[in-house]
């Protein structure tokens, strides 16, 4: 591994074979947890709960964004990825279409049969995957701004549409909350990678890793509480 390895992150096991603990890292769960929750929160939004429907487009999210999405970051970042060589050009390309694939099909199911406006935010997920993972347009959506879009709003909206097939101005005005905590999320990560990265400043990495934990975990465990007390009010 090279010295930008992030095999010392705290998401990371520190058991296990090598490559276990570099694909673990590889899907930054944690962040991917965040993504997941603001998925949930979307659904907990609407006034009827399908929990077929809950389950299915956790796990499209889980499959596309956080594998296929961080596979394709790992090879396609113009940057020196930590994570290595994980996985063969090929292997990284094959995993991503593998996802997606799957993701997508059973995205389409319920597009076709029940929730026709998921197939907007579909178009604008896989986009959003590519043009910021890959860097492309000179890396005009590779930026703080899209990332909280692509993994805060969106997530959200894919949420409560799959339950309900429309947008209200409540959702919209709901959908703030998850673009911010994305946005605060990539703001702090920055600047802690670079900091672990080069061995500067302990202090304020460790502070850095502090806030991260916060809102990851304390997003995660949030919604779960909301999410158990909606049950009960069922």
């Amino acid at each position: 591994m090279t010295k930008d390895s992030r095999l010392n992150e705290w998401f990371v096991p520190k058991f296990g074979p090598l490559k276990f603990r570099l694909f673990i890292g590889l899907l930054f769960l944690p962040y991917t947890g965040m993504c997941i929750s603001f998925v949930v929160l979307g659904a907990l939004l609407s006034p009827n709960l399908n929990f077929e429907r809950l389950f299915s487009i956790c796990l499209i999210y889980f499959m596309s964004l956080g594998i296929a999405a961080h596979v394709a970051d790992n090879i396609g970042s113009k940057k020196i990825k930590p994570w290595g060589n994980l996985f063969s050009k090929n292997q990284s390309w094959g995993l991503i279409t593998l996802c997606l694939v799957l993701s997508y099909l059973m995205a389409f199911y319920y597009i076709v049969y029940f929730t026709p406006l998921l197939l907007a935010v579909g178009i604008l997920e896989i986009f959003f995957l590519f043009v910021y993972n890959f860097e492309l347009f000179n890396g005009f959506f590779h930026n703080d701004f899209w990332f909280s879009f692509s993994w805060g709003m969106l997530p959200f909206f894919a949420g409560f549409i799959i339950q309900t097939n429309y947008i209200t101005l409540n959702s919209i005005l709901v959908s703030i909350i998850p673009f911010f905590l994305s946005y605060a999320e990539i703001k702090i990560s920055r600047p802690y990678k670079s900091y672990k990265r080069h061995d500067e400043n302990l202090n304020k990495v460790k502070l850095y890793e502090k806030i991260l934990k916060i809102l990851s975990l304390g997003t995660i465990l949030t919604t779960l509480l909301i999410f158990f007390l909606k049950i009960l009010m069922i």
